[in-house]
């Protein structure tokens, strides 16, 4: 099927099972799944920025879907999400900008696949590597204390780093009563920031750097990372959706079929999380970012266009 907007033809089956896919990885881990949404479509030929648009286009209403699902579980602390909205859409608009540059220069494609490779390598030998130690100490019973005082235990050896950045009062601080943290306003922004500009740059809503730096360096435990982290997608990909549809980086039609099947798969992940822990969750999650380096390193050696 030709869409005129990118002038790609790709089959809208393979779209629809692409969302069906990302909602069910976005539900659960809280991310927008760009990590495979952007090389799932550059594969089948799109150029980057228009993968990079078309996919902030097509979690905003997955997003939503999940939410709704993880405010019912208790899964979502607004104020958190509101603030770091903030920071985010300044990193996307940052990021957005980025890639104008890159297109006006004609090397797109070939930045942006280096930067995903090495991003999605990091986070997923990090996650690896905390995940199984803090679940080893688990078994030993000598885990480290939850991160915040809320009825979801959630360990992390990683635990004295957080607590460390949380020790840190820099003024303004912002009290949040859903998460069991106080911590500066300054922290929030950054990560937020940093969320953001990859958001910009490598597309969707970059919840692949955003909820580990929720756990890791905010101290939120997991099952609300996840949920605020949907929330909070829902405004910066929204705002990241219309900076780069008036770049021309949209195909609003392609957004709209893969949001068929990620509207279900969206529901069916967000409960899931209720039956797993939160070291299990990152655990779980370790595979999916290679997964997505795999693809950019296939198209980014062959050529190849599915």
């Amino acid at each position: 099927m030709l869409f005129p907007i990118s002038s790609a033809h790709i089959s809208p089956i393979y779209l629809v099972i692409v969302g069906f896919v990302i909602g069910i990885l976005g539900g659960f881990f809280g991310v927008g799944g760009s990590f495979i949404a952007g090389p799932a479509l550059r594969a089948v030929g799109l150029d980057w920025n228009f993968a990079v648009g078309t996919d902030l286009a097509h979690i905003v209403g997955k997003s939503v879907v999940a939410v709704r699902q993880h405010r019912a579980f208790g899964n979502v602390d607004l104020r958190l999400g509101l603030v770091m909205a903030i920071g985010t859409i300044a990193g996307a608009e940052i990021g957005a900008k980025l890639i104008q540059m890159l297109k006006r220069a004609g090397n797109v494609n070939l930045v942006v696949s280096i930067v995903s490779i090495a991003v999605y390598v990091s986070i997923s030998t990090f996650m690896m590597w905390e995940s199984r130690k803090t679940l080893r100490s688990k078994k030993r019973g000598v885990a480290a204390p939850a991160t915040a005082a809320t009825k979801k235990e959630d360990p992390s050896s990683f635990g004295h780093v957080t607590r460390s950045i949380q020790r840190l009062n820099i003024p303004p601080l912002i009290k949040l009563p859903t998460s069991g943290i106080t911590i500066s306003l300054w922290i929030i922004l950054l990560v937020a920031f940093v969320g953001g500009l990859f958001s910009g740059f490598l597309g969707g809503g970059a919840g692949y750097i955003r909820m580990p730096s929720m756990v890791y360096v905010l101290g939120i435990p997991t099952h609300l990372a996840v949920g605020t982290d949907l929330f909070e997608i829902i405004i910066s990909a929204s705002y990241g959706t219309f900076t780069h549809a008036i770049k021309g980086n949209v195909d609003i039609l392609i957004a709209l079929v893969m949001h068929t099947g990620a509207a279900i798969g969206a529901q069916i992940g967000a409960i899931s999380t209720q039956y797993f822990t939160g070291p299990k969750i990152r655990l779980a999650f370790v595979p999916l970012p290679l997964i997505g380096a795999a693809i950019v390193i296939y198209t980014l050696m062959t050529g190849h266009k599915v």
